[in-house]
Parts: structure tokens; sequence; C-alpha cells
């Protein structure tokens, strides 16, 4: 079983000339609604791998119109959404700009998000059976609670470190890293993570060298076009080369990325097929705007074919 434990949006994205810096202003034509959060993004794209009723999402939506479309969203998508529980603040709203070159900027209100909490997971879901899929959108110390009751059942860990929090401190990182197995990072985030616990990487790949063998386990760094690599903690590494696209907009690929990822490794597949999978699915999300709505189905994936 699939366990996405994190949060749940509603993207309003707006096509713009170019992203707007400080004090700056730039005009849409219009803007469009999707469905997002990193947690949410995740569980959906899982489910269209894994199918429908293997994967479960917990977290937190607000009791308005934007948290019952988002748990509908969810069903329809084959999610089950048993676990997400009402919340006193509004739902999570993520505002994205969207540049000429697919390139994104994004600016989340949180809402119920962090409201979310481990206790929220009935005891009975963590068994060894368990691949706990977590981000950095709620907060923290629920997620760390419900990963280390899933390394307490023999479970799996899988810990996205996005989006990077601000207030980042040295025992956050250690203790996340001492609670997960799989530790899922662009080439930036394991350079803030690393140096975090003090460490001085020049490059990404020598930053998921020293994560993997400070945490005791496996750095996945996805890098964009550079495709992805994968580095044990005896320092084995795998890659994985990235399929080439032109990208019409690159939001939610990452978290494409994660969910594939998860739904493969919960099949007990070899980490360089799950690799390669989660590249052609990240870069197939890359061709459609929206984070969910261009995340692809497994018949759409030719390396299951």
């Amino acid at each position: 079983m699939i366990l996405v434990f994190g949060s749940l949006n509603i993207d309003l994205v707006a096509q713009v000339p170019a992203i707007p810096g400080p004090g700056r202003t730039v005009l849409a034509p219009s803007y469009q609604r999707h469905f997002g959060g990193k947690g949410a993004n995740q569980a959906v794209a899982a489910a269209r791998i894994a199918g429908p009723d293997r994967v479960r999402m917990a977290g937190r939506v607000g009791r308005d119109g934007f948290g019952d479309s988002a748990i509908q969203n969810l069903r329809t998508n084959g999610v089950d959404t048993d676990l997400v529980v009402r919340a006193d603040e509004p739902t999570g709203c993520a505002f994205i700009t969207v540049d000429q070159a697919g390139e994104n900027a994004i600016t989340v209100a949180s809402g119920a998000n962090m409201e979310a909490g481990a206790d929220d997971l009935p005891a009975e879901l963590f068994c060894s059976d368990t691949v706990l899929v977590l981000q950095m959108e709620v907060p923290f110390a629920e997620a760390l609670k419900a990963a280390r009751r899933t390394n307490s059942a023999s479970g799996i860990v899988i810990w996205n470190f996005a989006p990077v929090p601000e207030k980042m401190t040295s025992a956050m990182v250690t203790e996340l890293l001492a609670a997960t197995d799989y530790l899922l990072v662009n080439e930036h985030e394991a350079l803030d993570a690393a140096r975090a616990i003090g460490l001085s990487p020049s490059h990404y790949e020598a930053a998921a060298a020293e994560l993997a063998r400070t945490g005791g386990l496996t750095c996945i760094v996805t890098a964009g076009p550079q495709g992805a690599l994968a580095v044990a903690a005896d320092g084995t590494r795998l890659r994985a080369p990235a399929p080439r696209i032109t990208p019409v907009d690159t939001t939610g690929a990452g978290d494409t990325f994660v969910g594939v990822f998860a739904a493969m490794l919960g099949e007990g597949v070899a980490l360089q097929r799950v690799l390669a999978v989660s590249c052609e699915a990240a870069a197939l999300k890359c061709l459609t705007t929206g984070a969910q709505t261009g995340m692809p189905m497994r018949s759409a994936l030719a390396s299951l074919a």
C-alpha cells in the first residue's frame, strides 16, 4: 500500500511573458484552476501507475468548495480519501506563474495543510507493506512522527525534501535523514540539505553521496534534462537519462517523478528500472499545462510496455 501524507491545494495558474521580479507587475490574459499540493500531486501520479485503491491520501482540507473539489478529484483519480480530514482553516491554495519557456514561480498559502497530523493515521496502516510518501508542505514534526512509525513497522519511507523550509536547522535535517529510506531531491535541494548539516559540497552529486552516507539511505537526485541519479549509502551510483522534450510547463514534474517512483518501488521493481520509468513519466508531464493534468497513465509509458 502506498500512503501519501501531505498537502492538498488548489492551483491558480497564469501564463505570463516573463515571471515578475520584486516590485514588478505583469499582465496575463486569464488564469486556469488546477488541482495541486505536493501530497495530492504525488498521490495522483502514483495512482495512475499503481491503479485504483492502491494509494491512500492523508491530509487536511477546509470546509469549503475548494476542499470539496480537491477530495472529489482524488477520488476520480482512484485515490482513497478516507483519511482526508476537514479543518477550520481554508483549503490550501497555490498561485503559479509560468513563463514562455515553461519555467514557473510558485507562492503557496498553506491553510488547512498546517493542521495535518500524524494521529489522523490509524495504527493498522503501519506495516511492512507500507510505502509512506512525505514532503515538506505539512508540519515537519507530524511528518517525522509518521516516518518513525513506518520505520518501527519495517515499512519504506520516501521523503521528498521539497520545498526546502525557510527555517531549516541541522537537527531537523539529521532527524529526517535518520527516518528515511529514500531521500528524493533536485540539484538545489541536495546542496541545501547537505549544507544544513555542516557539509560543503560543490556539486549535487557530492551532496547526494554525503547525504546517503550520513543518513544510511539512498539519495535520489532529479536533475531535469540530465535525468536522475541514485547514490546508496555505500557510494554505489545508478543513473537514468531523461527523454529529450520541449517543455510546455514543468509544474508537477518533480511530483510526478516521486509518485511514480513510489508506485514502482511498491511493486518491488529494481531501482535502475524505477529511475527510468520515473524519468519518462516526469518528462511526459512537462508536455501539458497544470500539475496533475499531464501526469501519465501507465499505458502511456513506453518503458512499461
